[in-house]
């Protein structure tokens, strides 16, 4: 499993003292999932949230994004099939065509940016249709 994740405080919405906030996104069973969970040290507060379809909530995103830095995924080999490449993204993502070949020309051309969860999440789609890609970012944390 591959897992990224941070922990801050923030202020309790019900008594005010110190809420302890950890924020996490990781690949779980062939899918991007992300989850909230946060503790107040000074009253009985505390959830977990937890999500399996869609993209990853944008305040968890954006944290992981200003805590660890975005990653950058490129091709290596500058010629694979373009047909794989679609198909990849197509399958990972569930997205249309036209905005698969969109995002099919980024990475062909400057490379994708995003979490490292969700970039190694395409990296390992790529991989499956035989596409070599490479990072350039932060290291990734193995779970």
């Amino acid at each position: 499993m591959i897992t990224q994740g941070l922990t801050t405080v923030t202020r309790c919405e019900k008594c005010g003292r110190p809420l302890t906030l950890e924020l996490g996104e990781y690949i779980e069973r062939g899918r991007v999932r992300w989850s909230i969970t946060g503790q107040c040290t000074g009253c009985p507060h505390a959830w977990c949230e937890q999500g399996v379809s869609g993209p990853t909530a944008t305040r968890i995103r954006d944290a992981l994004l200003a805590e660890h830095g975005p990653v950058r995924l490129q091709l290596t080999n500058p010629e694979p099939n373009p047909v794989a490449v679609l198909r990849a993204l197509r399958d990972a993502l569930h997205l249309p065509l036209p905005e698969a070949r969109a995002r099919a020309t980024t990475l062909r051309e400057a490379g994708l940016v995003g979490t490292r969860v969700e970039m190694e999440f395409l990296a390992e789609a790529l991989r499956r249709r035989s596409i070599a890609t490479g990072f350039d970012g932060p290291p990734v944390n193995p779970g």
